[in-house]
């Protein structure tokens, strides 16, 4: 077998010799982008693996690709989540390097994604996207500002491109991330995973350009936006749900409390109760809301556990050293 004697870049020095880089990429119909994509991250990552997800691609994307230099995966059914799930099962690295196939990503921020990923043992890097005006339609570029504020909020992690599909993973991080989203959710399973077990994170900045002409983005801003922040909302409440559903049995128990005080004044002044029935709605109501706050009590010890599970899965598995 000939010796690689690819000389690698002064960014790559600080990456241990025996490091497995790879670069994974989710696509589907990206035949008009996928060969530039492969040729300019090889540039920047001349050792580096890349692997590319055909997400039941109907334009040639997989021969594109191959003939590129990618090694290809495939996986039939749509949907970016599943793209991903097939990629992180079927590749071993120590560094995972995740990027879209449309050319909108800048492969020069690469070398200092993953040279953060060795140096400081962090496990998510995100590469928040400057892009010049034209770059992000309208649309996305709103809603990801309103999902990222949201995200802030709920998990209180500090990330600008919550939706950022261009990132460097862990080995750690990969193996124990659960991929439980199937579409475009996938970038705020990634949030919500460094967020919940307190892993290390950090976003740089990298140049942003828009899709080549004749290149379509498979985004839809209001449909998929709207399956984000269902997405989110769901993760929150599986995170946090003693917080979750005591929200809502606390509100539960407040309306009880407004229905219930007209029938008690009225008794108190006239010792009659005439609104029987308002009264019965009143104490269901807040029984459930009591029910409500019994389930997230149970749910939050049940949280707890996975997060302890998952916890020690990822602290059995080698650090990454540079």
């Amino acid at each position: 077998m000939p010796v690689d004697e690819t000389v690698p870049t002064d960014a790559e020095r600080t990456v241990p010799l025996s490091a497995r880089v790879a670069v994974v990429v989710p696509c589907r119909d990206e035949a008009l982008t996928i060969a530039e994509v492969v040729t300019s991250f090889r540039e920047v990552a001349p050792t580096a693996e890349i692997v590319v997800a055909d997400n039941g691609s109907t334009d040639g994307t997989a021969a594109a690709a191959a003939a590129a230099g990618a090694r290809v995966v495939y996986e039939p059914r749509a949907g970016k989540g599943r793209a991903i799930r097939r990629l992180f099962a079927d590749v071993d690295a120590d560094c995972y390097v995740m990027v879209d196939g449309d050319a909108t990503y800048d492969p020069s921020t690469l070398p200092q994604m993953v040279a953060e990923v060795f140096e400081h043992n962090t496990d998510m890097v995100v590469a928040k996207r400057v892009g010049q005006d034209g770059a992000f339609r309208a649309g996305h570029s709103h809603g990801n500002r309103i999902l990222s504020w949201t995200f802030r909020r709920l998990f209180r992690i500090s990330l600008d491109d919550t939706l950022s599909g261009y990132r460097a993973l862990s080995r750690r991080f990969v193996k124990t991330f659960p991929i439980l989203s199937a579409g475009f959710e996938v970038e705020t399973d990634l949030n919500a995973h460094a967020a919940s077990l307190g892993l290390s994170y950090r976003e740089i900045d990298s140049a942003y350009k828009s899709r080549p002409v004749g290149s379509e983005s498979k985004l839809s801003t209001w449909t998929d936006g709207v399956r984000i922040l269902r997405r989110l909302l769901r993760l929150f409440r599986d995170w946090r749900p003693m917080l979750t559903f005591s929200l809502l049995g606390l509100a539960m128990i407040a309306v009880s409390a407004a229905v219930a005080a007209p029938v008690v004044i009225d008794f108190v002044d006239t010792g009659l109760v005439e609104r029987m029935p308002t009264l019965l709605v009143a104490a269901a109501t807040s029984i459930i809301g009591f029910g409500l706050i019994a389930v997230g009590i149970v749910l939050e010890r049940i949280a707890q556990v996975r997060l302890e599970v998952t916890r020690l899965l990822y602290l059995s598995l080698r650090a990454n050293r540079s």
